[in-house]
């Protein structure tokens, strides 16, 4: 038999659930702008009807309904736009690194300008050109010297420029890293507050949003899988449970995070700066990274000369700042990279332009009858040949530029137009004549670094590819944000907070609370009557 007051309870309890539904609308409005996150939903379950199945079940017609009451409150989030999203945010980390360090070096290189190497090496043969109209002009001799010193002062400048920025790149990667484990930490540890709530029955929603914005800054950074592994107990079955977190290194998965566990990357012959006492090399070491430790895994950055590390903004800056990409005939190790090789580059022009212009320099008499003597100094090595090509000290006496190809001939400007034509000297020439004289230069005795094309066409080749890169980088950078972007739309379409749809909601549970509140007030009539106006026939 139902009990008097059936009917009180099961609007109580209607009053408190429909309460709960609006409790939980106001948290999804309190955190519409929140970051990561998700808005969540209450699942209403009836709750069981009387009687229950049984032998001493009261006799009435069929089951009463009992009211309503809070199943569960859960995130609305669908996990596979998360790996979407992940995917696309991890080639977006990438060519971002890798655009806005081809844009710094476009930055630094000018080109082309009226202040760029093309132009100031221009300069100089158009001084020398004017030279060998007048070389007796002290006049036209000055403007060589000094054109020839701005060409020496741009090699240094772009040569410290690029260093300058290959170094703050290298912060940058110590910043990443730094990042990356600061991040794993901080997700083992929701890992651990997660699986001290599940198994007691309870979805801590809040905690699940906080690790998937942590998840999503992660994949930004380096190429990251997720694994879900339940908490036990007493845990919903919605519940999502512990995540570890893998490194994916092609094929191979190191575990980043396991539960409460996590460990660290670190660069085995890097530099630790932050001096918290952890050990940890964030920063790459100054000749190049070749590898990275996770925990105690070695991860090579190449693998025949193939660089095989995966995406990511880590990836990004390691390729702009330099890493070991097998070794010379010399068993030296190549450092390769966007600013390691521009830098040799540069060493390579200034060395190869330095020693043929000298060559040409020292078959020609000054005006002092000079000869034999270099214009550039400085060229002991190819390596940082660009940071130290200099002026030599002997044309600080302008009667020392040999503009003269005989001697005692002060008007003869012959040498001065083959200088002028060093720019553009084939370079794969064995033998190169000169004008106004039988002497000839031997190319291919000098051990040039460059052996093809001329100075000119070299220059403007890596100029050009420069160029191509920063363009496919911005390319790819607009095409991996766009694509980024449709996930997220997508993503936020299912969970984000829409205030619309908040108030209907708000409304909709205001209505129902307030219609059970009704159902007390008639219940509370009925009672009346059987208390107070039953039995009382004849008073």
């Amino acid at each position: 038999m139902l009990s008097t007051f059936h009917g009180l309870e099961a609007a109580k309890r209607g009053m408190m659930t429909q309460q709960s539904a609006l409790y939980v609308t106001g948290h999804n409005v309190a955190n519409a702008n929140t970051p990561g996150f998700t808005r969540q939903r209450v699942n209403f379950v009836a709750t069981e009807p009387f009687p229950a199945p049984g032998l001493n079940r009261p006799q009435i017609p069929g089951q009463m309904g009992t009211g309503v009451k809070v199943g569960s409150i859960e995130r609305v989030r669908e996990y596979f736009l998360d790996i979407q999203y992940r995917g696309e945010n991890n080639k977006l980390g990438y060519w971002e690194a890798r655009a806005d360090a081809i844009a710094k070096m476009e930055d630094i290189m000018n080109e082309p300008s009226d202040n760029g190497l093309a132009k100031t090496m221009a300069q100089f043969w158009q001084a020398l050109q004017d030279l060998s109209v007048s070389p007796e002009n002290e006049g036209a001799r000055s403007v060589v010297r000094q054109r020839g010193l701005a060409v020496v002062e741009t090699f240094h400048y772009l040569a410290n420029s690029l260093s300058q920025i290959q170094t703050d790149i290298g912060t940058q990667i110590g910043v990443a890293v730094t990042q990356i484990n600061s991040l794993a930490k901080q997700i083992s540890e929701i890992n651990q507050q997660i699986a001290s709530i599940e198994p007691n029955g309870y979805l801590p929603n809040d905690l699940y949003d906080e690790r998937d914005r942590l998840i999503d800054e992660l994949s930004k950074l380096i190429n990251v899988q997720v694994e879900k592994h339940p908490t036990g107990g007493n845990a919903p079955a919605t519940a999502e449970g512990t995540y570890d977190i893998y490194f994916l290194n092609g094929n191979e998965k190191i575990y980043l995070v396991q539960g409460g566990n996590f460990q660290f990357i670190s660069f085995p012959n890097g530099q630790d700066v932050d001096g918290d006492k952890d050990h940890i090399k964030e920063m790459p070491p100054a000749t190049g990274v070749t590898e990275l430790q996770v925990g105690n895994t070695s991860v090579s950055f190449t693998s025949n000369n193939q660089v095989t590390f995966p995406m990511g903004k880590l990836r990004g800056l390691i390729e702009a700042y330099g890493y070991v990409n097998g070794q010379d005939s010399n068993g030296k190790p190549i450092v390769t990279g966007i600013y390691p090789d521009m830098l040799q580059n540069l060493d390579k022009l200034a060395y190869t332009f330095g020693t043929l212009f000298n060559e040409v320099h020292k078959q020609g008499y000054g005006l002092n009858g000079s000869t034999g003597v270099s214009f550039f100094a400085g060229l002991n090595q190819v390596d940082g040949a660009a940071k130290t090509i200099g002026l030599s000290a002997a044309i600080d006496d302008l009667a020392n530029i040999a503009a003269s190809t005989k001697q005692n001939e002060s008007g003869n400007g012959n040498n001065a137009i083959n200088l002028a034509n060093v720019g553009s000297m084939l370079l794969s020439a064995g033998t190169v004549s000169l004008i106004g004289t039988t002497n000839t230069i031997q190319i291919s005795t000098l051990n040039l670094p460059l052996t093809s094309g001329t100075i000119q066409t070299n220059y403007q080749g890596w100029i050009g590819k420069l160029g191509v890169d920063g363009e496919q980088a911005n390319r790819m950078k607009n095409n991996s944000d766009v694509l980024r972007q449709s996930v997220e739309e997508r993503r936020q379409s299912v969970s984000s907070v829409s205030l619309d749809e908040e108030m209907m909601n708000m409304i909709k549970f205001q209505h129902a609370y307030n219609a059970a509140a009704r159902q007390i007030t008639v219940v509370d009539e009925m009672l009346d009557k059987i208390i107070n106006g039953m039995g009382i026939v004849g008073r």
